[in-house]
């Protein structure tokens, strides 16, 4: 298996093409990743530093999977080995340059529905308004591809979109990254953190 292939494999397992959500992978997804930080870190962490110095970006955006891999690389796996600190973030600028890029040409149509909405999943991560609602609407309109018994799940993560760029739109940027990036919080973002579901990755 090639690395391309060994990141895919490891991220979605078993997902379907019409949309089927692997269960092992949905546990890993959305339970507490810190479960598998140290996994993916000996398993990726020589990936992911070649990826972070731009190593594998001409070769692997060359196809639709490998671009896909490429952001779960830059995107996801960088959550996990630097959790807690700004590294978690450092490569999110490249991931949504990635991810946008494909979406102009069109690639995430040639994706699996599990692997198109990681392909979206940068934009939601972005703290810039425009790519916010990018997400939104690449979100929503997959949600409307996939097939009934799974597309109550494709609307779950257009909810986490929304949810994302309502905090956007408030505060600019993500308050529940400023310590680790060293951002002083204002009064309000303060109020804000207190609040149940005020935290991301």
């Amino acid at each position: 298996m090639n690395e391309i292939e060994g990141v895919l494999d490891f991220w979605f397992g078993a997902c379907g093409a019409d949309g089927a959500l692997d269960p092992a992978k949905r546990k890993m997804w959305f339970g507490d990743g810190r479960d598998y930080d140290a996994e993916i870190k000996e398993q990726f962490g020589a990936l992911h530093q070649r990826a972070s110095r731009g190593e594998l970006e001409k070769d692997w955006t060359a196809t639709p999977r490998g671009r896909s891999a490429l952001i779960i690389v830059l995107d996801q796996l960088s959550r996990h080995i630097h959790r807690g600190t700004a590294g978690a973030f450092a490569q999110d600028p490249a991931a949504q340059r990635i991810a946008v890029a494909g979406i102009n040409i069109g690639v995430d149509r040639e994706l699996i529905p599990a692997q198109r909405a990681f392909f979206y999943i940068p934009l939601e991560h972005a703290e810039d308004m425009e790519l916010q609602r990018l997400g939104v609407r690449c979100f929503d309109g997959l949600a409307h591809t996939v097939a009934p018994p799974w597309r109550k799940d494709y609307e779950s993560f257009l909810d986490y979109a929304r949810r994302h760029l309502e905090i956007i739109e408030r505060f600019g940027r993500f308050p529940h990254r400023n310590k680790a990036l060293g951002r002083p919080s204002t009064p309000a973002e303060v109020r804000f953190l207190g609040k149940p579901g005020s935290s991301f990755q």
